[in-house]
């Protein structure tokens, strides 16, 4: 037959490649025991439980609920009212609009609701009023019982001042610094420079990340104190700040404590947490590669002599900074279940939920410490809807036009709150889900994980996924060579996507021309599978032009799948439904899962593969997202033309806010 040349245009093929690798290690839990625990039938706890929170740990929090037994009320905003866990809990009550002032931080329309329903215990989840004293002095007077510890701990440890204080008096390793309020720039400037350089301006009543910058000089200092102190203010309505010595290159590893009511507490072993963007967690891990037993059990002894300095009772966490020669100082503790708690239930088999259930209900703990494992590897990745090449990830907003999570491989648990059609709002985090496995080995945990958001479908929003999978497979991380300066230091000028070497191209383009033929065949009603023709065709080859960024390259397909190009053969084969957003091909042997992200009636398809400012230095103006300042700066000289908007305004991404001539 003759060849089949596609006419004069030289029909193309356009990609939007992006990459995010990875490698693999992990963790023994059964793949449906993704919340594994020791339920006792006989135990009575609460009839009904209030989720004062939104989102994925609302969800969490009442799938342990359910398995328990316990009637779950659901608080949300009138925007959430369709919310996933509005729908999951047995009772909803709307607490007020979409801000979270007026709705999930409303205590008094959240009071109302228990009185109500007759929810008799209430768990805050994490942020919100989690660790919000005066909303556990109300609930106590009310005779609700709070799933969480007693207002003294949530206060002591709440101000980063007097937990400081209290970790000394514990004899628990802290960081050297200024102990009290720092009440002017100037003040933190000649603290800072008796401190010595660099130093950790932070908010004292601040966590997540918010109100805390690093300074190595005067200059920094000032422009720290400012955004700092009005982070603060809008994150905590607390504006007062510390100075500490700021620890060059540290890990940041938490230990995870349990405690009762009745004077027991436990360490579950540690979680290391040091990839960060903006000190806030993107990847997480349990057990960390760095620490060695002795360590580990000095860091749990001293989680728990602090634990016990404050009468604590719940689940709770001390961070720590770790530097090289693994000396560790108290960060801050978090009286509440922390964000990445799941990779501790993977390596424990302990539902901290139900613990903190327990604990609140009266009963004492179920272990001893010599009952805690280090049962296998877990890894956690926040999947946000963010832009990563923006700053490692600034908010996305929209709605989720096409979802579909990787819950069908082996070993994969997905913590989420969304479905498909959900809206990813300005109001609050932009989380997407956490995606977590696990196996034996951290090896086989990394495995999975790259597997695992190779088959996360998630179209509508800008995504983080390309950055995940860039940074599990990065040989630093996969050598454990890591700290919380991995982003800046790896991409010192911002995250530009993988950049795709030769054998990659080739398969990229090999696939890609595959894809291509066996869509136009499908038009043409003769659509074949490549390796197994079950239709007849007219042609035993086709010649294409594909192209890739700049770069054009002339391909030659035969019918069996071998493409050709530049003297070299690729062997790309597999079921081609470009129906599905997932397309399983065999690469020169390899199994590979690409994406169809779009394809149009030009024959344009995009595909994910292998996951793939305005006077110099002047600032310009101060954007907050998510409650976190940011300052937008010139690149060059300029004059400003004129302004597009005013303080306090809400803008989307793409607007025009200061135009310069």
């Amino acid at each position: 037959m003759a060849a089949h040349s596609v006419p004069s245009t030289l029909k193309r093929l356009l990609f939007a490649v992006k990459y995010s690798p990875l490698q693999s290690r992990c963790c023994a839990v059964q793949r449906e025991a993704q919340y594994s625990t020791i339920s006792i039938p006989s135990e009575k706890t609460f009839d009904k439980i209030l989720i004062a929170n939104r989102g994925e740990i609302a969800c969490r929090v009442i799938k342990t609920c359910k398995k328990m037994g316990i009637q779950t009320v659901a608080v949300h905003s009138d925007v959430d009212s369709s919310a996933v866990h509005v729908k999951m809990a047995d009772e909803a009550v709307c607490v007020g609009s979409a801000p979270t002032s007026k709705s999930y931080l409303n205590m008094d329309a959240i009071m109302d609701a228990i009185r109500v329903t007759g929810a008799q215990a209430v768990h805050p989840g994490y942020g919100f009023l989690s660790e919000n004293k005066e909303f556990a002095k109300r609930l106590a007077a009310e005779g609700v019982a709070f799933i969480g510890p007693d207002t003294h701990a949530i206060q002591a440890m709440g101000d980063k001042i007097e937990s400081k204080l209290i970790a000394k008096a514990a004899k628990v390793n802290t960081i050297p610094g200024f102990d009290g309020v720092v009440k002017t720039a100037e003040e933190a400037v000649k603290i800072a420079q008796e401190i010595g350089y660099p130093v950790m301006i932070k908010a004292s009543a601040g966590g997540g990340g918010k109100g805390m910058r690093i300074a190595w000089n005067d200059e920094e200092t000032r422009e720290g104190f400012r955004f700092s102190s009005q982070e603060a203010a809008s994150s905590f309505g607390d504006d007062r700040l510390l100075i500490e010595k700021y620890i060059d290159n540290p890990r940041h590893i938490e230990i995870q404590v349990l405690a009762d009511k009745h004077g027991n507490a436990l360490w579950l072993n540690e979680r290391e947490c040091s990839i960060q963007r903006r000190n806030q967690k993107v990847v997480e891990e349990a057990p960390s590669t760095f620490l060695d037993p002795v360590t580990r059990r000095a860091m749990g002894e001293q989680a728990v002599q602090l634990a016990k300095a404050v009468q604590y009772s719940s689940a709770g966490t001390v961070e720590f900074l770790v530097d090289s020669k693994k000396n560790f100082y108290f960060l801050e503790m978090n009286t509440r279940l922390q964000v990445e708690h799941p990779i501790t239930e993977c390596i424990t088999g302990l539902d901290l939920v139900e613990q903190m259930i327990r604990v609140a209900k009266g009963y004492q703990l179920q272990h001893t410490q010599d009952d805690i494992p280090i049962n296998g590897w877990a890894i956690e990745c926040r999947v946000y809807a963010e832009d990563p090449y923006k700053s490692f990830g600034l908010p996305s907003i929209g709605r989720l036009s096409q979802y579909q999570e990787p819950l069908d491989l082996d070993k994969v648990r997905v913590d989420s709150g969304i479905q498909e059609g959900s809206d990813i709002s300005i109001y609050y985090d932009p989380m997407i889900s956490k995606l977590i496995t696990y196996g034996a080995t951290r090896a086989e945990a990394l495995g999975r994980m790259e597997d695992a958001l190779d088959n996360y479908v998630i179209r509508g929003v800008t995504h983080n996924i390309p950055l995940l999978r860039e940074i599990i497979t990065h040989p630093r991380f996969v050598s454990g060579h890591i700290s919380t300066n991995f982003l800046p230091e790896v991409y010192p000028d911002g995250f530009k996507g993988h950049q795709l070497e030769a054998d990659a191209k080739r398969e990229l383009l090999a696939s890609a021309a595959v894809l291509y033929i066996a869509a136009e065949l499908r038009s043409a009603k003769q659509f074949v599978l490549f390796r197994v023709a079950s239709t007849p065709v007219e042609c035993s080859h086709w010649e294409l032009c594909v192209e890739l960024g700049e770069e054009r390259q002339d391909v030659e397909i035969s019918k069996s799948g071998t493409v050709e190009m530049d003297g070299a053969k690729v062997e790309v084969w597999g079921a081609l439904n470009l129906a599905s957003p997932l397309l399983p091909l065999t690469i020169n042997g390899t199994q590979r899962m690409l994406q169809c992200l779009s394809r149009d009636a030009a024959g344009v398809i995009v595909l994910q593969y292998l996951g793939t400012l305005v006077a110099e230095g002047q600032e310009i103006c101060v954007i907050e997202a998510m409650k976190m300042q940011n300052s937008l700066t010139a690149v060059k000289q300029a004059k400003v033309k004129s302004v597009h908007c005013k303080p306090g305004e809400t803008v989307g991404e793409g607007d025009l806010l200061v135009e310069l001539e």
